[in-house]
């Protein structure tokens, strides 16, 4: 998909997601989330960029954790995501639309950057990190989440679903950042030192195939496509997603297996080897 078509994608499909995200991908994401917070160890007065800040979770809690004295902005792509970011008022956090890939700020502006689940969606994830390792500080850091290996992330199969729907493309390369150690590679080429590379497995939990099916298709990456479905093509899908993850049924509700990876990396001070 050519990139400027597939960011208008993910901005407009997040935007239709943003109501509903949290409902359906809080406690899911939560163990990921702490991780990347945990390995990010962000200290009071501290600056801090989050990046694909989504509804602010991640930023609402480096919010707290740099204190009054410090300062975070938490930046996406989609304008919905945003306002529903600012709804927290949280007083030390600026909210702003922007592109991973092309971020209007300063250089060496911050202490720490962050961003969970978020370079799967862009269309030049290794220039998105080397913007990032741009804004970061010599000696700063960064921290980053991405979904792990298709085979083990048992939600996979709604890509395959919808393409048979329609010609989406959403996210071609979606579990690519999740293979081997790609991820630590693009961040050693982007000039970062590696010092944390961690593989997760982890369960998602739904009380019933319609929790399930919501989070998939209506608060999830392919939500602009499940927009333009009739009422047929819906209930197609909807059956086959749950026919795809039979597997991990437990009485009504499922526990679907998802695999994350977190990487951890520095900015070398100058002078430092790289």
């Amino acid at each position: 998909m050519e990139p400027r078509l597939q960011r208008r994608v993910q901005r407009y499909g997040w935007d239709l997601a943003a109501e509903s995200y949290e409902a359906l991908w809080q406690a899911q994401l939560a163990v990921v989330q702490t991780e990347l917070l945990t390995c990010a160890a962000l200290a009071p007065g501290e600056q801090v960029l989050d990046v694909a800040c989504g509804t602010g979770l991640v930023t609402s809690a480096a919010s707290e954790a740099v204190g009054p004295a410090g300062r975070v902005v938490g930046v996406d792509l989609s304008g919905q995501m945003v306002d529903a970011a600012q709804e927290r008022g949280l007083a030390n956090v600026d909210f702003v639309r922007m592109d991973a890939e092309e971020l209007a700020l300063p250089d060496a502006r911050f202490d720490v950057v962050l961003c969970a689940l978020g370079l799967m969606y862009m269309p030049d994830p290794a220039r998105a990190v080397r913007e990032m390792r741009r804004v970061l500080r010599p000696g700063g850091r960064a921290v980053f989440a991405v979904w792990g290996e298709r085979a083990r992330c048992g939600w996979a199969p709604l890509f395959g679903i919808v393409d048979a729907e329609v010609a989406s493309d959403v996210c071609p390369l979606f579990f690519g950042l999740g293979q081997g150690d790609t991820l630590a590679r693009l961040c050693v080429n982007a000039g970062l030192q590696v010092a944390v590379e961690r593989r997760i497995a982890d369960a998602m939990a739904y009380a019933n195939a319609d929790d399930a099916c919501d989070a998939a298709f209506a608060g999830g990456p392919v939500a602009l496509a499940w927009s333009r479905f009739d009422a047929q093509a819906r209930a197609r899908v909807r059956a086959r997603y749950v026919q795809a993850i039979e597997p991990w049924r437990v009485a009504h509700g499922y526990r679907i297996p998802a695999e994350f990876v977190v990487v951890a990396a520095a900015f070398p001070q100058p002078g430092e080897p790289s």
